[in-house]
């Protein structure tokens, strides 16, 4: 869905700065006031590899694309990696364009019927030999120095216009504004412009709740529930399964089952912070952890998002309950885990094996958490403990991301791990890989993209969470605190 464009008085870019709010999407397009010249935006390469359809994500403004833009991503389309991908269709797009319009391409390309209606604008391509004089200090022989070259130039040949560079470098838009240009970074793919407005999953009620929402609330049980439809200001803001909690003398924890206009019902948890309910072993030990068992154990529940820091549970929870789901409840048919490998330091190169040895050394979150959840199982000596680890690892299957295009995953338990680092594509192709009875679950900290060009904003667990939410049968939870031990909470806060 294209973003919402400020008016082209303002000095933000429609295309590459503002996103348009959750509540707002679907929304009129606005087109450009009369009598006010529409933007010129250049596309830098990165743009066109990071998201091929940002041709049309520009709403009424022109878009002008360098020879240089076109030389690298010729340089580019080679290989099987997501870039070259994205590039091959950059090109694909671009040539599909070019190829439609009936009066060449001098005088620019109208955007409307290609992009559907998305795009109003013109794109223009770069049809003359630019000689502009750039500062010593910069090389023409660097392509991005000659796009910069191309904006100069086209700043000076439209005095009265405002000629903006589009570019995911950050050197690049430096090096841009030093020299007196407009530059912007692409936010069109953002969510959001501040990861603290993110979904959390979680709200809590104020004191007065019942004292507001009480008048004509139905109560009732079922299969040891408690339920309660109720109706008031908050009840149209809740969204279906987010958790809400009350503290104080008569303490609530219970999450939105059902909405319907201005009612909402809500339904009691089961508390797994009670050793009764313990999940191979594991108990809640704070409420944000209660939350997400709910969440994990709940069969109606196909797709999980956990967030949160270093050490607040995320892999253990979801181990246990997919480990109690496989080999108790025999509800799936095995755990399936992959993460994106993606090094913090430097690379070790290749590794000989099968594609589970060459997972390993990704998967020590894995292991470790396996060590906990074995010594969890119960009595039976070094031999039981041996036997039971035997069996758990022979249900949990370790994948790479690179083989998922064309797999569809049947009553499986379908963890992606580090999935921060994934782009919003990439977390589409990994979703719909899942097939009948399968549960998605996605762990991450976004505050820990190892990935380049990637965002909080942008990343593709921050797209999921805030996609998702509100359908029935998906939740999600922010993990606040950590449980690991008081030395790594300590680093977590003062480091």
């Amino acid at each position: 869905m294209p973003a919402t464009r400020k008016d082209s008085t303002n000095d933000q870019p429609a295309g590459a700065a503002t996103i348009k709010p959750a509540s707002a999407r679907g929304a009129t397009r606005r087109s450009a006031p009369k009598g006010v010249s529409r933007k010129l935006f250049v596309l830098d390469t990165n743009v066109l590899m990071h998201d091929p359809t940002s041709l049309f994500r520009f709403e009424e403004h022109d878009l002008y694309v360098p020879i240089m833009t076109l030389e690298e991503l010729d340089n580019n389309k080679k290989g099987t990696t997501e870039l070259a991908r994205n590039t091959r269709q950059a090109s694909r797009l671009l040539d599909e364009i070019v190829s439609a319009a009936p009066n060449g391409i001098d005088a620019g390309i109208a955007l409307d019927q290609a992009s559907r209606g998305m795009a109003t604008g013109r794109l223009y391509l770069q049809t003359e030999a630019i000689d502009v004089r750039l500062p010593a200090a910069l090389p023409t022989a660097r392509g991005d120095n000659q796009i910069l070259a191309v904006v100069m130039y086209l700043a000076d040949k439209h005095p009265g216009r405002e000629v903006i560079l589009v570019s995911k470098d950050i050197n690049m838009r430096i090096k841009a504004r030093a020299l007196g240009l407009a530059a912007q970074d692409y936010f069109n793919d953002k969510v959001l412009e501040d990861s603290d407005l993110l979904y959390t999953g979680i709200r809590e009620l104020p004191a007065d709740f019942w004292d507001t929402h009480g008048k004509g609330m139905e109560s009732w049980k079922e299969e040891g529930q408690t339920y309660y439809r109720i109706s008031g200001p908050l009840a149209p803001d809740m969204l279906i399964n987010e958790f809400v909690y009350q503290d104080g003398d008569s303490p609530l924890q219970a999450w939105v089952r059902e909405k319907r206009g201005r009612s909402v019902v809500l339904e009691t948890l089961v508390d797994y912070g009670h050793q009764k309910n313990n999940v191979w072993g594991i108990t809640a030990r704070n409420r944000e952890q209660n939350f997400a068992l709910n969440l994990l154990m709940n069969p109606d529940i196909d797709f999980v998002t956990l967030l949160g820091q270093a050490g607040t549970g995320k892999t253990l929870l979801t181990l246990a309950a997919g480990l109690t789901q496989v080999l108790e409840s025999k509800r799936y048919s095995e755990i399936i885990m992959t993460r994106v490998t993606v090094p913090v330091g430097e690379d070790i190169g290749f590794l000989p094996g099968t594609e589970e040895e060459k997972m390993a050394p990704w998967m020590g979150a894995l292991e470790d958490n396996l060590e906990v959840l074995n010594g969890t199982a119960g009595e039976g000596g070094d031999w039981g403990r041996a036997a039971t680890r035997d069996l758990i690892r022979s249900r949990i299957k370790i994948k790479s991301l690179n083989f998922m295009r064309g797999r569809t995953f049947l009553n499986k338990y379908l963890i992606i791990d580090e999935a921060q680092n994934l782009t919003p594509k990439q977390m589409k192709t990994l979703i719909t890989r899942a097939g009948p009875g399968t549960k998605v679950i996605c762990m991450g900290n976004i505050a820990q993209i190892d990935t380049p060009y990637l965002t909080e904003g942008s990343s593709g667990l921050t797209f999921v969470v805030d996609r998702f939410k509100g359908w029935e049968h998906s939740g999600h939870i922010t993990l606040q605190r950590g449980e690991r031990s008081r030395l790594a909470d300590h680093a977590a806060e003062v480091l």
